[in-house]
């Protein structure tokens, strides 16, 4: 555990990001997204640096074949205990990989998937094109990629909203950042990433932002109950209906970018 990165935040991460209700938001609103272009159960999907399972374990439990693939033995620990409150028919259809993403082609041996998740992963690397390469390099003909990431064009938002404003002010010609969690992270922008991905056989589809009033609330003070189901309900609604629309996902905190190995459309 000693070479393990994540084994100091695998408790923060997976017990008490995921447990707010920014946390269900995120899981809500990319599920919802995924459904769009993901294929019917029980087509494959890969979650690349998956962590404790919050994106991937809701798509085994819609009847999905999922394999997740995480380098923390600590994150796979955290994805083991929440894999076995689940139905034993939903245990059958998730495979537990300990790999690096930048080793994932190798890793799954050459299987290739209809759908390839990476989600919160490009930020902590310090550049993203190894782990894009294996990404396309995993996903079957006609099958999807799907990348969250952090927005490069929306990095002045947070430090502002927390009146830290010499901090915003130098954030508008910055990619980095320390995250909520406490870890320095990197940004991208769509259009970069998109051009990556295209470079590589897969066509962008679509993209989404994925954190928006959540966010500005936050960061703002407000405190928001994750104990209110009507509200968190509420809250999510909206955050879907602003994650499809400009100019509302273009501030989002995070994006959410979808592509197709064959056949997709040009990107809006």
């Amino acid at each position: 555990m000693g070479d393990d990165a994540w084994a100091g935040l695998a408790d923060l991460f997976a017990d008490e990001a995921y447990a707010s209700v920014k946390g269900y938001v995120r899981t809500y609103v990319m599920h919802q997204q995924l459904l769009e272009h993901l294929p019917v159960p029980p087509a494959t999907v890969l979650d690349v640096g998956g962590g404790a399972g919050h994106q991937s374990f809701p798509l085994a439990q819609a009847g999905y074949d999922v394999t997740l693939l995480d380098p923390s033995p600590a994150m796979l620990d955290k994805a083991r205990q929440r894999l076995g409150r689940l139905p034993e028919e939903v245990r059958r259809r998730v495979t537990l990989v300990e790999a690096s993403g930048e080793d994932a082609d190798e890793a799954v041996n050459g299987r290739c998937f209809a759908a390839v998740l990476c989600h919160g992963v490009l930020g902590y690397l310090e550049q993203p094109e190894p782990m894009v390469d294996q990404l396309c390099r995993c996903v079957a003909d006609d099958g999807i990629v799907s990348i969250m990431t952090a927005n490069a064009n929306a990095m002045a938002v947070r430090p502002a909203l927390e009146r830290r404003w010499d901090d915003a002010l130098a954030a508008f010609d910055s990619r980095r950042e320390i995250g909520v969690l406490g870890v320095p992270g990197r940004a991208d922008t769509v259009d970069e990433l998109s051009e990556l991905i295209r470079r590589r056989g897969i066509e962008p589809v679509r993209w989404y932002g994925v954190w928006l009033f959540v966010d500005w609330l936050e960061f703002g003070g407000t405190e928001l109950d994750v104990s209110d189901s009507k509200e968190v309900a509420a809250t999510a609604a909206v955050e879907l209906e602003a994650s499809r629309r400009d100019p509302y996902r273009q501030l989002s905190r995070v994006f959410h970018l979808v592509g197709r190995k064959v056949g997709a459309e040009t990107v809006d």
